[in-house]
């Protein structure tokens, strides 16, 4: 898997924190051209500068997904700075705002809406062309279980990560004629400062949703970065429109 990424760049979104800058740090560790995105400016270049601590090739692109213009900007820079996009990692979200559908609000629907699927599509939509250009190109995008499963109370959030599975299973029907590999990876409960912040320290809430996993643990973003480094490598060359769950078996119950 190593050598096959060796020397190719790519882009991974919302790479400031959590999962992001966990898989940043390992496609850097194995030799990949890494561009690291996010709103967070301050969080973006930490990730960088401890990429070329280690000896590793990485820029920081300030990017707000929410923003086609943005997604195209991002793009033109990887290219522009490395030369090519022969893959990337749709990783920016939110968990939005708890609440029941009967009176969710509309503002932190469509904030949530923004984030986790608009930013997903229009952040392929500018991937894509030079991909499909090129012949070649894998594209990970990051849902969730939660885009598998229902829960109460995050309506948003998981109708945004359904989206992001359908979309997924959409592009890769379009593209896999054309040399571009597209799948989605849908963690489960993995101890991001994005799940610690939904937590918010209640340790009764954190019990509650160990307890929904067989394996007895909440993930760490390294396991989920493993998967998504491996969906992108010569490793999963017949893998097309999956969405590979990574969630210690908790949507197996």
């Amino acid at each position: 898997m190593s050598d096959s990424l060796r020397g190719r760049s790519g882009i991974v979104t919302g790479a400031g924190s959590g999962l992001g800058r966990a898989t940043a740090l390992q496609f850097a560790s194995i030799g990949a051209r890494v561009v690291v995105a996010d709103v967070n400016v301050e969080a973006g270049e930490a990730v960088v500068a401890e990429i070329a601590s280690a000896g590793g090739s990485a820029v920081f692109i300030a990017t707000d997904v929410t923003d086609p213009a943005a997604c195209e900007a991002l793009v033109g820079a990887c290219i522009d700075t490395f030369g090519t996009l022969d893959f990337a990692v749709n990783n920016a979200g939110t968990t939005g705002t708890p609440g029941s559908v009967v009176d969710y609000p509309i503002d932190a629907w469509r904030a949530t809406m923004a984030v986790n699927l608009d930013g997903v599509f229009f952040a392929m939509r500018a991937e894509l062309p030079s991909m499909v250009t090129a012949g070649k190109g894998a594209i990970v995008n990051v849902a969730s279980g939660a885009g598998l499963v229902g829960f109460a109370g995050l309506p948003a959030y998981v109708a945004s990560k359904h989206g992001v599975v359908g979309l997924t299973k959409s592009a890769a029907l379009e593209c896999a004629a054309r040399g571009v590999r597209i799948n989605c990876v849908c963690p489960g409960s993995v101890r991001t400062p994005m799940l610690e912040g939904f937590m918010g320290g209640d340790e009764r809430m954190e019990r509650a949703m160990t307890a929904g996993v067989p394996m007895g643990r909440l993930g760490t973003p390294s396991e989920i970065a493993e998967a998504i480094v491996w969906l992108c490598s010569d490793a999963a060359s017949y893998m097309v429109g999956h969405a590979l769950v990574c969630d210690g078996g908790a949507t197996v119950q």
